[in-house]
């Protein structure tokens, strides 16, 4: 049975809204509206929400082979956290970039400590094994990543010869993509629950990978790579 079973819709259809939610940061209520003017009445908005609850994830992993950054792209990092409201508080969403811009990994926490920062880097380190380890990673001045830095080399996690590095301005590029994901996520950045909120930007970050040309190579020559990607990964499904 594949993960389409049993759904009312089509499953092009069913990609094609979970695809543009993520993508252009629409909300369920225009999405439902653009389904209706395209010709595909007969759903709400509440699909459009059960939809990306359980897709998104999908969307992620079934396309994080194809977004996978080279090891002569990915080895000198800029890490740093952001914010987001979640369930009526501040979480924090650590993010990884390359310093060319590609995204490595992010992980949502309910809080900034020295604890969560080691979780997300050996997270990080671990879904980027096929590029190797990074000769840099570059941080703000935040003492609880370069705790956490510290501990995972002591640990055996993260190999001593990598460099730490604190310059801020070789952060910029992540601060703009903080910038550009926000955007997607427009007013609705403010999520219920931290369940609810991690599903969903599991599928915007793919997708935001994919908008900067994480993958391309796969569909080269398309005029819309991204959807072609999602739709090849889904096939089958």
């Amino acid at each position: 049975m594949g993960i389409f079973s049993g759904r009312h819709f089509p499953r092009d259809i069913i990609l094609w809204a979970v695809r543009w939610y993520c993508r252009y940061g629409v909300s369920y209520r225009d999405l439902e509206e653009m389904m209706t003017s395209a010709g595909r009445a007969g759903r709400s908005h509440h699909d459009s929400h059960r939809w990306v609850q359980k897709y998104a994830p999908e969307l992620d992993k079934q396309t994080r082979w194809y977004r996978q950054v080279p090891d002569w792209q990915a080895s000198s990092w800029r890490v740093d956290e952001t914010y987001i409201r979640v369930g009526g508080r501040w979480c924090y969403l650590y993010r990884a970039i390359t310093a060319g811009g590609q995204t490595l990994d992010f992980y949502l926490s309910p809080k900034r400590n020295v604890a969560a920062a080691k979780r997300f880097l050996a997270k990080a380190v671990r879904s980027n094994a096929s590029a190797g380890y990074p000769r840099v990673i570059n941080t703000d001045k935040a003492p609880s990543l370069a705790r956490a830095i510290a501990e995972l080399k002591s640990e055996g996690i993260c190999p001593p010869t990598v460099e730490h590095r604190q310059v801020k301005y070789l952060n910029n590029i992540l601060e703009g993509d903080h910038g550009r994901l926000k955007r997607i996520l427009g007013p609705k950045g403010a999520f219920k629950n931290r369940t609810s909120a991690y599903r969903t930007l599991k599928g915007m970050e793919a997708m935001h990978s994919l908008r900067k040309g994480q993958g391309t190579m796969f569909a080269y020559g398309q005029p819309n790579p991204d959807a072609v990607i999602v739709n090849r990964v889904f096939e089958t499904a």
